[in-house]
């Protein structure tokens, strides 16, 4: 066999010994490694465990093989994401061995080694050194600005883990080689802000994962009004120490990015400071009032600065969350987040994350599928890496029309580019619900509880999978637990009130639409939450009714229509192929 061997997206080194997913190494143990370069070699055909256990321990070693090589499997099925029950990969045959099923492919002839991939890296959130704690929404905005320029600078030769990820590690004291293991990076940046007055101080090191050599460090001073200048030379400064230089000779950008203008701050540097202020507010667990408080700061930035993009995009964002979560109805959010996400890409066309926003409320508002398009390739083009596109690509451009293992493959992109974000691994595991793919659903969905125990988020989604799994004692347990961090969210009873009428309690079921009946008239319930408990109850004419209704109030929970699992019984209903029709999906 070849050196290199590749099978879906991933690179088995077979002389090194290491595997690649999309050019990032995943750990994975040496025995597990070694029954994968087996399988390998062998594409399509049965490999007994009698063969394994030949080549992984000589005859005259005596250990307990069949535990540690079932082991081994379930460590390798774990790394690559496959099932057991639903292998993509790794066949079991019972009693005999297993069998890769998956199409494996060797490199051109000609080609000795593997191509080049790309260095991790990882900016650490800066640390305030100001001493004034009011400081901390700019000392963000600063690891916020640093990323965004290392991830523009070199496209397709850095990958740069994005901020959420970052923002996971503010104020902890792990060492840079725990870290590294965690998100698998080769390179951490760390840093301080001292910011006085309209002075700003900035010092920055480079470290090597390995061996935790500080590979550079120097320190940058500007007034404020030229901090755009400084977050350009730190990125320069970083990428030249990695040795991947700010203009590589050669290098073929795309259009798009080769037509972005250079970032420049708004000329009103009180506008800057009240947006940042605002994007302090908005990342940060949301509530009613929170929501408020950052709709404020943005607007108060655009007030001052009428041709701020970034104000128009965040109030778009800010509008778009407060339709899908049911804070306002999503028919009164929905023209003021489109205005405001228009605004921006006019007055600032490269904004990758607002054009996905718009198709976002392209899909939404009128089931342009034309614009969704339209906007997502301009988006895909500008930033391929941004794990906000590629996550909006993924529910808005892939999820409406079925393709949902696309959209998962997507999505998994967007962890690995920001690996302890919650939302892209809930939509992967949402993907994966709707692909029907339980087991792997129910493993990311116990991974974004664990990253989020007090959101109410995680909680409902993984309710979802435990219910079309037939696990209904979990799901039960789990959309009460979402219920109560939710306040008693609509969104939430109505998925409780599903699972306790598919599992058979119909009267807690029934008393949960009463409960939705009478919350008070200033509280939205999406229609879907009624729709949802009927099909439960199987109500059929009832669900049919509440489901014209969430179209006619483009409730948020519409979009996954053609493949919501429960929806199954109804799909040769003549009803549910007009639903489709008035969604553009027939």
């Amino acid at each position: 066999m070849a050196r290199i061997v590749r099978f879906d997206c991933y690179e088995v080194d077979l002389a090194g010994g290491q595997v690649y997913k999309r050019g990032v190494r995943l750990p994975l143990r040496e025995q597990s490694f070694r029954v994968l370069a087996s399988l390998v070699e062998h594409p399509g055909q049965a490999v007994t465990r009698e063969d394994l256990r030949r080549q992984l321990w000589p005859d005259e070693v005596f250990v307990d093989y069949d535990n540690i090589l079932n082991s081994a499997i379930a460590r390798l099925r774990e790394a690559l994401g496959d099932s057991a029950n639903q292998p993509r990969y790794i066949e079991t045959l019972p009693k005999h061995g297993y069998r890769f099923i998956a199409p494996v492919s060797e490199p051109n002839a000609t080609a000795e080694a593997a191509p080049a991939r790309r260095p991790r890296l990882l900016v650490l959130p800066f640390v305030n050194s100001s001493g004034d704690p009011a400081q901390e929404y700019f000392i963000d905005a600063v690891t916020d600005e640093v990323i965004t320029e290392l991830a523009a600078l070199t496209p397709g030769e850095l990958a740069v883990i994005a901020r959420t990820t970052a923002m996971h590690y503010k104020g902890t004291h792990k060492d840079v080689s725990r870290i590294g293991r965690e998100v698998t990076v080769d390179y951490v940046v760390e840093g301080a802000v001292r910011r006085v007055d309209d002075r700003v101080g900035i010092s920055v090191q480079l470290v090597r994962v390995s061996d935790q050599t500080h590979v550079f460090a120097k320190r940058f001073e500007a007034d404020l009004g030229d901090i755009f200048d400084v977050y350009g030379s730190v990125a320069q400064a970083v990428a030249a120490q990695i040795g991947i230089p700010a203009v590589a000779e050669g290098h073929a950008a795309s259009s798009a990015v080769a037509a972005r203008p250079p970032r420049k701050p708004p000329a009103d540097l009180v506008a800057y400071n009240c947006y940042i202020q605002g994007r302090y507010l908005l990342e940060r667990p949301g509530s009613p009032e929170g929501w408020v408080k950052a709709r404020e700061c943005m607007e108060a930035a655009i007030a001052r600065d009428p041709q701020f993009a970034l104000a128009y995009a965040g109030l778009a964002e800010l509008w778009w969350l407060a339709g899908f979560f049911g804070m306002i109805p999503p028919k009164n959010a929905l023209p003021q987040g489109t205005f405001n996400a228009l605004r921006a890409v006019e007055i600032d066309s490269s904004l990758a994350d607002a054009h996905a926003l718009l198709a976002q409320y392209r899909k939404q508002v009128d089931f342009n599928w034309g614009e969704v398009r339209r906007e997502m390739a301009l988006a895909l083009e500008l930033n391929p890496d941004s794990p906000t596109v590629l996550m909006r690509y993924a529910t808005t451009g892939l999820m409406p029309f079925g393709r949902v293992e696309e959209a998962a493959a997507e999505l998994e992109r967007a962890v690995e580019l920001d690996p302890l974000a919650m939302h892209p691994r809930f939509w992967l595991e949402i993907m994966l619900w709707l692909g029907r793919r339980y087991e792997r659903a129910i493993e990311q969905g116990q991974l974004a509880v664990e990253l989020a125990p007090a959101d109410f988020v995680p909680h409902y989604t993984i309710g979802l999978v435990y219910r079309d799994a037939g696990m209904f004692d979990q799901a039960i347990a789990a959309h009460r637990k979402a219920v109560d961090l939710s306040g008693g969210g609509p969104l939430m009873l109505g998925a409780l009130g599903l699972a306790l009428a598919q599992s058979g309690d119909k009267a807690g079921a029934r008393a949960l639409l009463e409960r939705l009946r009478a919350m008070p008239p200033k509280v939205y319930v999406p229609p879907t939450s009624f729709a949802f408990i009927h099909i439960g109850l199987v109500e059929i004419d009832e669900f049919f009714e509440w489901m014209d209704r969430a179209i006619d109030e483009r409730d948020h929970m519409i979009t996954p229509i053609k493949t919501y699992p429960f929806f199954d019984p109804v799909r040769d209903d003549p009803r549910y192929l007009g639903l489709l029709r008035r969604m553009n999906l027939a």
